[in-house]
């Protein structure tokens, strides 16, 4: 029977997935899973499903078929077009059919073994090219509630069945009918666009460079998702000249405007629907032969009427029907013309999950044929790349519908981790989840928000005050932090606005949570913003964080690696190493490491491995004077505790410039002995370096092979390979004749018979010696090299004549005394083989010769050799032997 140990794929490991994370339409992809069982394996098939494509059946096949740990793979086509994918594996064996598939939590990764269909694996699909806005990537968003954030002048503008606050520290509320609870009047502060207009310094200071604007058009009531006209601005707010004035005064400060379109349902009371009369128009409810009866549906003409979430206020739009569509969309003063041509960047689409595929990717089309560089965000509350909305499965993400989402699911990870709903390690899992799911192009997008209009403020549920469903107003308007829930909002507030800064995605600040403002649901979470008496520190920190992301490419568009998560503490690096980032554009090299610490009491340390991208010394962003360094890979911290961390690698400066070259062995080089060596081909070899720019020339270790002529098995550290010696050199100095130079073999560039090579270089060398040795008294270069490198040179000679008396035996086979290397066996040993010490003094002495002259070469031409270092010696070797006291031996050696 299959066991879950004996079973692994993982979709965030390569070994596994040739492409981990979302996938190009048209590219390849490896599938692989890995089987640790004895048990004979039928079949393994890879099943896939897309959406109106169906079902699909691969079989994967193994090329260790008849190992114990056996890795099944198959290749696959993806579509041509932006889509999800799913896959499961299905493992028949004699003991039955197991499935494996994605965990119960659905977060990819490891998943899990099942003897019934599992759930799915997913791949999401993006089109060729799909792209987000640049600029919108390097944002720092703030959400303004358009009524609630400033006023400017004290003119009280008439607006029917509008109760107007005259103190802008009151709390706001829903004025209802006692009996049917309907809302009868809603109540407004007065905030306006010429009150954000005086108030984008202060923004500009904070690091803002977009803001996202709540709804601005024409409707009753104070939020205007009840659009009444959406041509026009809603006249508590300004008029089209204020509107145009802020635009132009936010551009110069590098402030974008994003607009809120609400185009799911209209105001009951607007010139298209215009239920009680209050336009000249004649709206879908007056009249059946309304220019706008077909936007809406009647169950009964006209009391009855389909409408959002039962609100009769809401009446729902046909959004497909092509009159609206060509008002909203495509007509030449339609909505999203009109307003793109007062100077907005972008739209964020209000329930887009109500909105007809055909809708949003019309208007998605749209914006992007009439800016390219435009944003659009869609309201989306659960994954983006998943979302099932009323039964149908969307593809927000396949590069045709939208930039961003509002990031609710990162809201809801942060906010669990530091409130301690969630660990670590789940934590870290579902980061990992979303980074997988999500195109980069759209992670790197995503609207990151801790607060919004629609969620209790931030640092209410982070200073645990208490709430439940059914609360009533009036009990959630009395609401105040105590003391201790306060310092506990706050430390965590930082911690989460750190998380935001420095993690991918665009920061959104929603108005008043720089400042620590409170609130449970709406209206509370929608109070004017306190002007006099904001948290300063909270403010202080936002400033600092938003600064550091804004000065950063790292923090905004460098890769993002989980390091850490367990218990109390989460770890994630941005990086961006090589000088691009992840998009492949050139940037700022920065490392950064982030880490958070949620216990409230403890200090806790950690060990971080960074040894992937990371040698050097990091300090603390803001204490700079306060260090850390990479010991052997790994970075050890220490965070107090509801504390976070954000540490930056120094930037050394750079000791090595950037070089290009080859990695070939001088064996690889063609020659007519059979085996590449010191000769003519190497000096060509150079100078093809220098003619092609390139700087480096990187060998393997140079030093003698072992028994399988691999040079990382060597017999020595210091020694050359005699095979790399060119002949010719040795017949110029007369110590060969030209007919020593005959090659009994043909050589053959296609393979290296090492044998043959070894053999026919070893005997012309012996030749050699001995006319070397013929002349007399030794040269002074040899003198001087025995001399210089006698420190191994006549250990490593006396090894050889050892090996030769011993018949080729390992050193822990020789006798005691040699074994023991006792003084006395040395000098007989050294008389005895003196010939032979000789002969190996000889060929390392012409290695060394020509060895340094190609080098000298190389380095006249610009070319730098880089070496190879073997971590280890071969335990049979000539200074394992010598130096037996450096190394970990058994007695026996």
């Amino acid at each position: 029977m299959l066991e879950s140990y004996q079973v692994e794929h993982n979709s965030q490991n390569i070994y596994f997935r040739s492409i981990v994370g979302a996938a190009e339409a048209g590219s390849r992809m490896r599938l692989g899973l890995q089987l640790r069982t004895g048990e004979p394996v039928r079949q393994v098939l890879l099943r896939l499903w897309q959406d109106q494509a169906g079902e699909q059946l691969v079989t994967l096949v193994s090329h260790d078929a008849n190992a114990a740990q056996r890795f099944y793979t198959a290749w696959i086509e993806l579509p041509d077009h932006g889509c999800l994918l799913w896959y499961y594996f299905i493992i028949t064996m004699e003991s039955g059919t197991y499935f494996y598939g994605n965990n119960a939590e659905m977060l990819g990764g490891v998943g899990a073994l099942y003897r019934e269909q599992p759930p799915s694996y997913q791949v999401t699909i993006y089109n060729r090219g799909a792209h987000t806005p640049d600029w919108f990537k390097n944002s720092v968003m703030y959400q303004i509630f358009p009524d609630r954030f400033a006023r400017a002048g004290d003119t009280i503008v008439r607006k029917k069945g509008a109760v107007i606050r005259t103190d802008w520290t009151d709390d706001p509320m829903y004025l209802k009918d006692p009996d049917t609870k309907e809302i009868i009047a809603y109540d407004f502060f007065g905030g306006n666009l010429r009150g954000v207009m005086e108030k984008l310094d202060y923004l500009e200071k904070l690091g803002i460079s977009c803001i996202y604007f709540n709804p601005v058009f024409e409707s009753e009531s104070n939020h205007h998702y009840d659009t009444g006209d959406y041509h026009r601005i809603d006249p508590m707010l300004g008029d089209i000249e204020d509107f145009r004035r802020l635009v132009a005064a936010a551009r110069e400060r590098g402030i974008r405007i994003i607009l809120d379109g609400v185009f799911s349902h209209t105001g009951s009371n607007s010139i298209y629907f215009n239920r009680r009369k209050q336009y000249d128009s004649i709206g879908a409810y007056q009249s059946k032969e309304s220019p706008y009866y077909s936007w809406y549906h009647f169950r009964n003409f006209p009391n009855e009427y389909d409408c959002w979430w039962n609100f009769d206020t809401l009446p729902n739009v046909n959004e497909t029907d092509p009159s609206y569509m060509d008002f909203i969309i495509t007509g030449e003063d339609s909505v999203l013309h009109h307003w793109m041509n007062e100077g907005i960047a972008g739209w964020r689409l209000d329930v887009i999950d109500e909105l007809p595929p055909t809708f949003s990717k019309t208007f998605f089309a749209e914006l992007k044929k009439r800016s390219p560089d435009a944003v659009m965000i869609g309201e989306v509350w659960e994954d983006a790349s998943n979302k099932v909305a009323y039964g149908t499965p969307r593809e927000y993400l396949s590069g045709n519908e939208m930039d961003s989402a509002m990031n609710y699911p990162l809201r809801s990870t942060m906010l669990d981790f530091l409130t301690g709903a969630a660990d670590g390690a789940l934590t870290v899992r579902r980061m990992a989840s979303q980074i997988e799911n999500y195109p980069k192009e759209n992670l790197y997008a995503m609207m990151n928000l801790i607060s919004s209009h629609d969620v209790q403020r931030a640092i209410t549920i982070l200073g645990d005050v208490p709430y439940y469903e059914g609360m009533p107003a009036i009990e959630q308007s009395r609401v105040r932090m105590t003391l201790d829930q306060a310092m506990l909002g706050i430390r965590r507030l930082i911690m989460a606005t750190l998380w935001q800064m420095t993690y991918p995605g665009v920061p959104s600040v929603y108005y008043g949570d720089e400042i620590g403002m409170q609130g449970f649901k709406d209206p509370f979470n929608r109070r004017p913003y306190d002007w006099e008496h904001g948290n300063l520190e909270i403010r202080d920190w936002v400033t600092r964080f938003i600064a550091v992301r804004n000065g950063n490419d790292a923090l905004r568009t460098g890769d993002i690696l989980p390091l850490y998560g367990a218990g109390d503490v989460i770890a994630y690096a941005r990086t961006i190493r090589s000088g691009y980032d992840v998009f492949n554009e050139e940037k700022e090299p920065g490392i950064f490491v982030v880490a958070f610490n949620r216990s409230r009491t403890e200090t806790l340390t950690v060990d971080l491995d960074v040894s992937d991208f990371a040698c050097g010394v990091f300090e603390d962003v803001f204490k700079p004077s306060r260090t850390y360094e990479v010991e052997r890979g790994h970075l050890r911290v220490r965070i107090p505790p509801l504390f976070g961390l954000l540490l930056r690698e120094r930037q050394e400066e750079q000791r090595y410039e950037r070089k290009a070259g080859i990695l070939l062995h001088p064996t690889s080089l063609p020659s007519k002995y059979g085996v590449g060596d010191f000769g003519k081909e190497a000096y060509r070899f150079v100078d093809f370096l220098a003619d092609a720019g390139q700087k480096v020339w990187q060998i393997l270790p140079l030093s003698p092979v072992g028994s399988s002529y691999s040079p990382y098995q060597s017999i020595s550290a210091f020694a050359g390979n005699f095979m790399l010696i060119d002949p010719e050199p040795l017949a110029a100095r007369g110590w060969l004749k030209e007919k020593d130079l005959f090659l009994p073999y043909e050589a053959n560039s296609g393979f290296i018979n090492f044998d043959r090579v070894r053999t026919f270089k070893k005997e012309i060398l012996e030749k050699a010696f001995r006319a070397f040795r013929a002349q007399g008294a030794a040269n002074a270069d040899y003198r001087a090299f025995c001399e210089k490198e006698a420190y191994w040179l006549e250990d490593y000679a006396l090894f050889h004549a050892a090996k030769k008396e011993y018949g080729g035996a390992a050193w822990t086979e020789w006798d005691a005394a040699i074994k023991r290397r006792d003084p006395d066996a040395l000098r007989a040993l050294r008389e005895r083989q003196r010939d032979a010490m000789e002969l190996d003094y000889f060929k390392q002495y012409v290695f060394h010769t020509q060895w340094n002259r190609l080098h000298d070469y190389a380095r006249a031409k610009g070319i730098e050799i880089l070496g190879d270092m073997p971590i280890f010696i071969a335990q049979d070797s000539a200074d394992v032997w010598a130096h037996q006291h450096l190394f970990d031996l058994n007695e026996d050696g």
